[in-house]
């Protein structure tokens, strides 16, 4: 590993892109603790302190992607989830709109999407940001301090949190746009990677706490921290799984020359969305949750959903597995598309091994679906860890989400994405690369 590190620092343009991505990563780092203009830190302290298990219960789901941020207050307190959720909902458009579909994949189309996206963000950006300031008045009602500094009124509050909570998201997705551009591996995602392991030193805060106050049973911490390593193996084999797909050129000849007459193969990964249907989900009920939970006091059927949409509820659990099974399917369609797939292959003169021309597409499809669905279930099954660790051990919200289920499966996928970039630039330069080659799954 140290050989690995060392070779990853001699490749001049694999060190300014690794710089790159830390330098930005530290500047969203100092940002979540920069709070809104007009909110008091000492009373924020105070108000926390107090408050019940609900108004936690939703910071602490919150602060899981946003690295602590929402509880802080800070100008980066929504986090990137706010443009997930736009893009999320674009892509579900372009399925319904066949001309935005149809407009995304002109060449100009991309750009036209990426600004709507932008646009779309700003738009949930000031939808959650009216409900930070619902936020603010609803710990007030619940522990009796007001957070918001006496200098500033009700409206002026308001103002600076629209202001400023856009412009902290807006800039976070920049910063991740950046880190793809100029770093390595997907900017979004390890900003959200890096705000998950800035929660871990605080989990393992409260868990010494708590085995120290006897609140919590060091048995179930044996047994938690094995059920860890035994997920981190079964995710990281589930996540460099493939199934190869051989593929036969017919020789070609152009000219003099001599084309094909060679033999290839497709990885197909059994989860080719990656963490993707994880994050979808997660931001698609982030958005509900926050209007339930804050307006949820004053609105007697929104109450209700707040107490429906529990994450220990049955409810939350059912729509968290479906949504996460939805999109791995919806994801996997979009960037792997049988018919695209089979099209290429027949351009280029290649048939795939045993099977008939005029049955690729079906083949395709047969060995995506059998694949995908149970790398679906799977990914469903680790999210859904932290709700049963809760249930069984009674371990606290932040100790739960940080050992295992969603915070898993983005560690893990981030971190695996993240070391293929890096891997493919040392290929490059002639380097030894970091990842072993995938396991090939056979019987399908």
């Amino acid at each position: 590993m140290a050989n690995s590190l060392v070779e990853m620092m001699r490749v001049k343009e694999l060190r300014k892109k690794i710089l790159i991505t830390i330098g930005l990563l530290i500047i969203t780092r100092i940002g979540i603790v920069i709070p809104i203009p007009g909110v008091d830190p000492v009373a924020l302290r105070e108000a926390f302190q107090g408050a019940n298990k609900g108004a936690l219960g939703l910071s602490e789901y919150l602060n899981l992607f946003s690295g602590g941020a929402f509880s802080n207050f800070s100008v980066f307190m929504l986090g990137v989830m706010p443009y997930i959720t736009a893009e999320i909902i674009l892509q579900l458009l372009m399925i319904i709109i066949p001309a935005l579909k149809k407009m995304a994949q002109e060449p100009s189309g991309a750009k036209k999407i990426q600004r709507y996206t932008r646009w779309g963000t700003i738009v949930v950006c000031c939808l959650q940001a009216l409900m930070v300031t619902a936020y603010a008045s609803m710990i007030q009602q619940q522990t009796g301090v007001n957070i918001i500094s006496a200098g500033f009124s009700r409206g002026a509050f308001i103002t600076m949190a629209l202001i400023t909570c856009t412009a902290g998201t807006m800039t976070e997705v920049w910063i991740g746009e950046r880190i793809t551009k100029s770093g390595v591996g997907n900017g979004i995602s390890l900003l959200i990677y890096a705000g998950i392991v800035a929660r871990i030193p605080a989990g393992i805060n409260t868990m010494i706490v708590g085995i120290k106050n006897n609140t919590i049973n060091p048995i179930g911490v044996v047994i938690l921290l094995v059920m860890f390593l035994v997920l981190l193996v079964l995710v990281v084999y589930e996540e460099k799984g493939v199934k190869k797909i051989y593929v036969t050129y017919s020789k070609r000849v152009v000219g003099r020359k001599v084309y094909g007459g060679q033999s290839s193969h497709i990885p197909l990964k059994i989860n080719p969305s990656g963490v993707i249907p994880v994050i979808f989900a997660s931001a698609l009920l982030t958005l509900p949750i926050q209007v339930a939970a804050t307006w949820g006091p004053n609105v007697r059927w929104l109450q209700r959903l707040a107490n429906a949409l529990d994450p220990q509820g049955w409810l939350y659990i059912v729509l968290y597995a479906l949504l996460i099974i939805g999109f791995a399917f919806f994801y996997t369609q979009v960037t792997l598309n049988p018919i695209e797939i089979s099209k290429n292959i027949r351009d280029n003169g290649g048939t795939i091994q045993g099977v008939r021309a005029d049955k690729m597409e079906e083949y395709l499809t047969k060995i995506l679906n059998r694949i995908v669905l149970p790398g679906a279930i799977f990914l469903a099954f680790i999210a859904l860890i932290p709700t049963f660790i809760q249930l069984i051990f009674h371990f606290p919200q932040d100790v739960a989400m940080l050992f295992g289920g969603t915070s898993l499966l983005i560690l893990v996928g981030v971190d695996l994405d993240t070391m293929r970039s890096i891997e493919s630039i040392m290929k490059m330069h002639h380097s030894d690369g970091l990842m072993r080659r995938g396991k090939k799954i056979r019987g399908l």
